[in-house]
């Protein structure tokens, strides 16, 4: 996926303002449709009902970790998963190559600055 052709976003974390803050450095330098969910089930339900060219997926949350949710959607969209991008106070280098064996896209820390926010997300997503 090229940054370019990313339109609508779903941004999952269970911290309210982690999600408040991603959406306004989201919506304020990008003119991508933001859309949050607290949950791995809110989550579920959402790419269940629209589809997102980007899910930015909270790794902690206490009903079902980023992992888990990121499996529960494979299941659900089998081959229209958009690219995820897992987000984390905790990242060692040895996590993040798992998470890339999962099929993510990358990994942003938190905690992350809002203005650099998009140019992050555009690194990731850049082709190599």
């Amino acid at each position: 996926m090229s940054p370019g052709s990313i339109e609508k976003v779903l941004m999952v974390d269970d911290d309210p303002n982690i999600r408040y803050i991603t959406e306004m450095s989201l919506v304020g330098l990008t003119d991508w449709k933001i859309k949050t969910a607290s949950c791995g089930a809110e989550a579920l339900k959402s790419v269940s009902e629209e589809r997102f060219d980007l899910i930015l997926l909270d790794m902690m949350m206490p009903d079902m970790d980023g992992v888990a949710c990121l499996c529960e959607m494979k299941n659900l969209l089998a081959t229209e998963l958009p690219a995820v991008i897992f987000m984390t106070a905790k990242a060692h280098t040895q996590e993040i190559d798992h998470f890339r064996t999962l099929g993510v896209a990358g990994v942003i820390t938190k905690p992350f600055d809002p203005m650099t926010l998009p140019e992050q997300i555009e690194a990731i997503l850049a082709p190599a």
